[in-house]
């Protein structure tokens, strides 16, 4: 209760869409070191290692990623999704997935971003990633976009939304658009460098000064990385970057209390287990348990 007495305003902060308990915690933090693992993995092979399976790695990555992205799914849900929540998540999902063929590939437009990071602020971490892995599949499966990249793109994708539900509550009104107009930019340039770094030494072999150089030591391969970034995709990182700060300054304040409105007219639920109903009630009745 608040200090008059009343309770907190649901529409300014509703209930997450998926109540995170304590195993679907821990399948969210594991599929987060899998992932960070088949992104970084090529950074810590052993000096003179060679990439000889380069062409394979990430379709290899790519099937241990939806697999866990799987388990996740089933995590989540019996963390808590209720038939509202699945019905938002696949409203916004299909809102995303219309969102990006219009606009990706045009000096890297990307509409997409902005739902994910309002949808990930106003309905929690854990609805932020299934949002951006959600996302990113069906536009795939729409487009045809399917392939070994696919795996990278929607866990970056989900990561961007699960980052947007971890921000800090504080900020309401302008400050609060503004912090995540902010947090969107850098979350674009971050998925940029992610998705380079997914096929990046796999490409161009060993005899530039981009060049991926197994057993280095990891500050000269990052450096290689940021160069490689700069000198191919900044362009298209920018205008990813600027392209979803824009978007979350125009329309966020709406969409923002449209989507809190929307949460605090679903008041989505976590259900207690059977056997924890069934001990609450035998507690009020004032029976004993065996």
């Amino acid at each position: 209760m608040s200090p008059r007495g009343r309770a907190p305003d649901r529409a300014q902060w509703p209930e997450p869409a998926i109540q995170l308990r304590s195993w679907s915690t821990a399948a969210l933090a594991l599929s987060c070191a899998v992932g960070l693992a088949a992104f970084c993995w090529p950074l810590l092979v052993a000096p003179g290692a060679g990439l000889a399976h380069a062409t394979d790695a990430p379709l290899i990555l790519g099937a241990v990623l939806a697999c866990v992205l799987v388990v996740v799914h089933l995590a989540l849900v019996d963390g808590g999704m209720d038939v509202k929540a699945v019905a938002l998540l696949g409203l916004l999902s299909a809102v995303g997935a219309a969102l990006r063929p219009l606009s990706a590939g045009t000096a890297g437009v990307e509409l997409v971003f902005t739902v994910l990071v309002l949808g990930g602020r106003v309905l929690g971490a854990g609805f932020g990633f299934a949002l951006g892995a959600t996302t990113l599949g069906v536009s795939a499966l729409l487009t045809g976009g399917v392939g070994p990249w696919l795996p990278f793109q929607m866990l970056g994708a989900a990561w961007v939304g699960l980052g947007a539900g971890l921000l800090p509550r504080a900020p309401r009104g302008r400050l609060e658009v503004a912090m995540l107009a902010g947090y969107g930019a850098v979350a674009a340039f971050a998925y940029g460098t992610a998705m380079n770094l997914s096929f990046w030494p796999f490409t161009l072999g060993a005899d530039t000064a981009l060049s991926f150089v197994p057993g280095a030591p990891l500050g000269d391969n990052l450096r290689r990385l940021l160069a490689f970034t700069a000198a191919t995709s900044l362009g298209w990182d920018l205008g990813r970057a600027v392209t979803t700060a824009v978007g979350v300054a125009l329309v966020g304040a709406p969409v923002i209390a449209l989507l809190r409105r929307a949460a605090s007219r679903a008041r989505f639920v976590t259900p207690e287990p059977r056997h924890a109903e069934h001990r609450a009630t035998r507690r009020a009745s004032g029976a004993t348990f065996e």
